[in-house]
């Protein structure tokens, strides 16, 4: 009997930990032939996509297949990633999360750092050029009237 793959549990476990903590999840998955993503938006082979609940419809990820339907520049694509294709899922605001190495399922990191050529799944034309939010002002709010 061959033995279950860790990667479809963490990966499920993972984003349920981003979604709770308010963050965004992020997949980095390597395209191939076998996968189903808008080519416009691969980069060196690669693919970052935002599978948070408020850029995604339907997402399924069972031990096999990560599925799900997203707007790319306002285009709808159905997309589907194999499970071993998965590089990566981490939350983009920390940068937290968990790697995968390519071929090798259950080997893993426990951080992952942030990408500049991330891709949103509810992205209008280009992705974000900057990865982490900018840090809360300092000292005293100021306030001034608007007419």
């Amino acid at each position: 009997m061959s033995e279950l793959s860790q990667q479809p549990y963490f990966l499920r476990a993972l984003y349920e930990w981003c979604v709770d903590s308010g963050h965004t999840p992020y997949l980095t998955v390597r395209v191939d032939n076998h996968c189903r993503v808008p080519l416009a938006f691969v980069k060196n082979g690669q693919i970052v996509l935002n599978i948070g609940p408020s850029a995604v419809r339907n997402l399924q990820m069972d031990n096999e297949w990560v599925t799900f339907s997203a707007r790319f520049g306002g285009v709808a694509h159905a997309i589907e990633v194999p499970v071993g294709n998965v590089l990566s899922i981490y939350a983009r605001e920390t940068g937290q999360g968990m790697g995968f190495a390519a071929g090798e399922s259950d080997s893993a990191q426990a951080e992952i750092p942030a990408q500049d050529s991330e891709v949103s799944a509810d992205a209008a034309a280009a992705p974000e050029e900057s990865v982490a939010p900018e840090p809360p002002p300092r000292g005293r709010p100021q306030l001034r009237v608007v007419k």
